[in-house]
């Protein structure tokens, strides 16, 4: 369908006579409600010229002047939010982005990681296992984890030491025998120790 002349002074008389973009489609047939809009918007109909649209664009301007000798005792209102500012200005980094609470809980590279907790769940039998095992471990990157070597991470990621284990998986575990040992523990053998 394209707009001819005969169709736009159609919908330029239907608009102004106020009927809705859903009639005009239907008189016009062959073109959308969205279609006749984007016509409207394209041709500047935006406001109507008919009783409803003129009679709010009307009443609109007369609230204001009286909306505007209102405004004049506000100031003081106005005054008291800037008299108390219980917020504080929120800390910015270095490319003036506040920095969220949970970016704060992120720790610097380079600086120690706080104590976990599973640490001390984990068997000492698990532990000395492990140990043994990271010293035979192949010590691989990121770039060359496949889905066959152990994904167990080594060290401080911000470091030059950071490292994975690199040995052969237990079947169906991201994990090699040792650090399977270490990350998946009987449901029973945790709730005992937390006693």
């Amino acid at each position: 369908m394209s707009w001819t002349d005969e169709r736009v002074e159609t919908l330029k008389k239907m608009w102004g006579e106020g009927q809705s973009a859903s009639q005009i489609a239907k008189e016009l047939g062959g073109v959308t409600r969205n279609a006749v809009i984007g016509k409207v918007h394209r041709l500047g109909l935006s406001n109507r010229a008919g009783s409803g649209g003129a009679a709010a664009t009307k009443a609109a301007p007369k609230e204001k002047p009286a909306a505007a000798a209102k405004p004049a005792p506000k100031p003081a209102t106005k005054a008291k939010p800037a008299s108390t500012p219980p917020k504080e200005e929120p800390e910015l980094d270095e490319n003036g982005i506040p920095i969220s609470a949970a970016r704060r809980a992120i720790i610097p590279a380079g600086q120690p990681l706080p104590p976990q907790p599973s640490a001390n769940e984990i068997s000492p039998e698990a532990l000395a296992k492990v140990s043994e095992v990271e010293k035979t471990a192949k010590k691989i990157t990121l770039m060359e984890l496949t889905e066959k070597t152990c994904k167990w991470p080594v060290g401080d990621p911000a470091t030059d030491d950071f490292w994975f284990c690199g040995l052969a998986v237990q079947q169906g575990k991201p994990y090699c025998e040792a650090h399977v040992g270490v990350a998946f523990q009987p449901m029973s053998s945790r709730r005992d120790r937390r006693r």
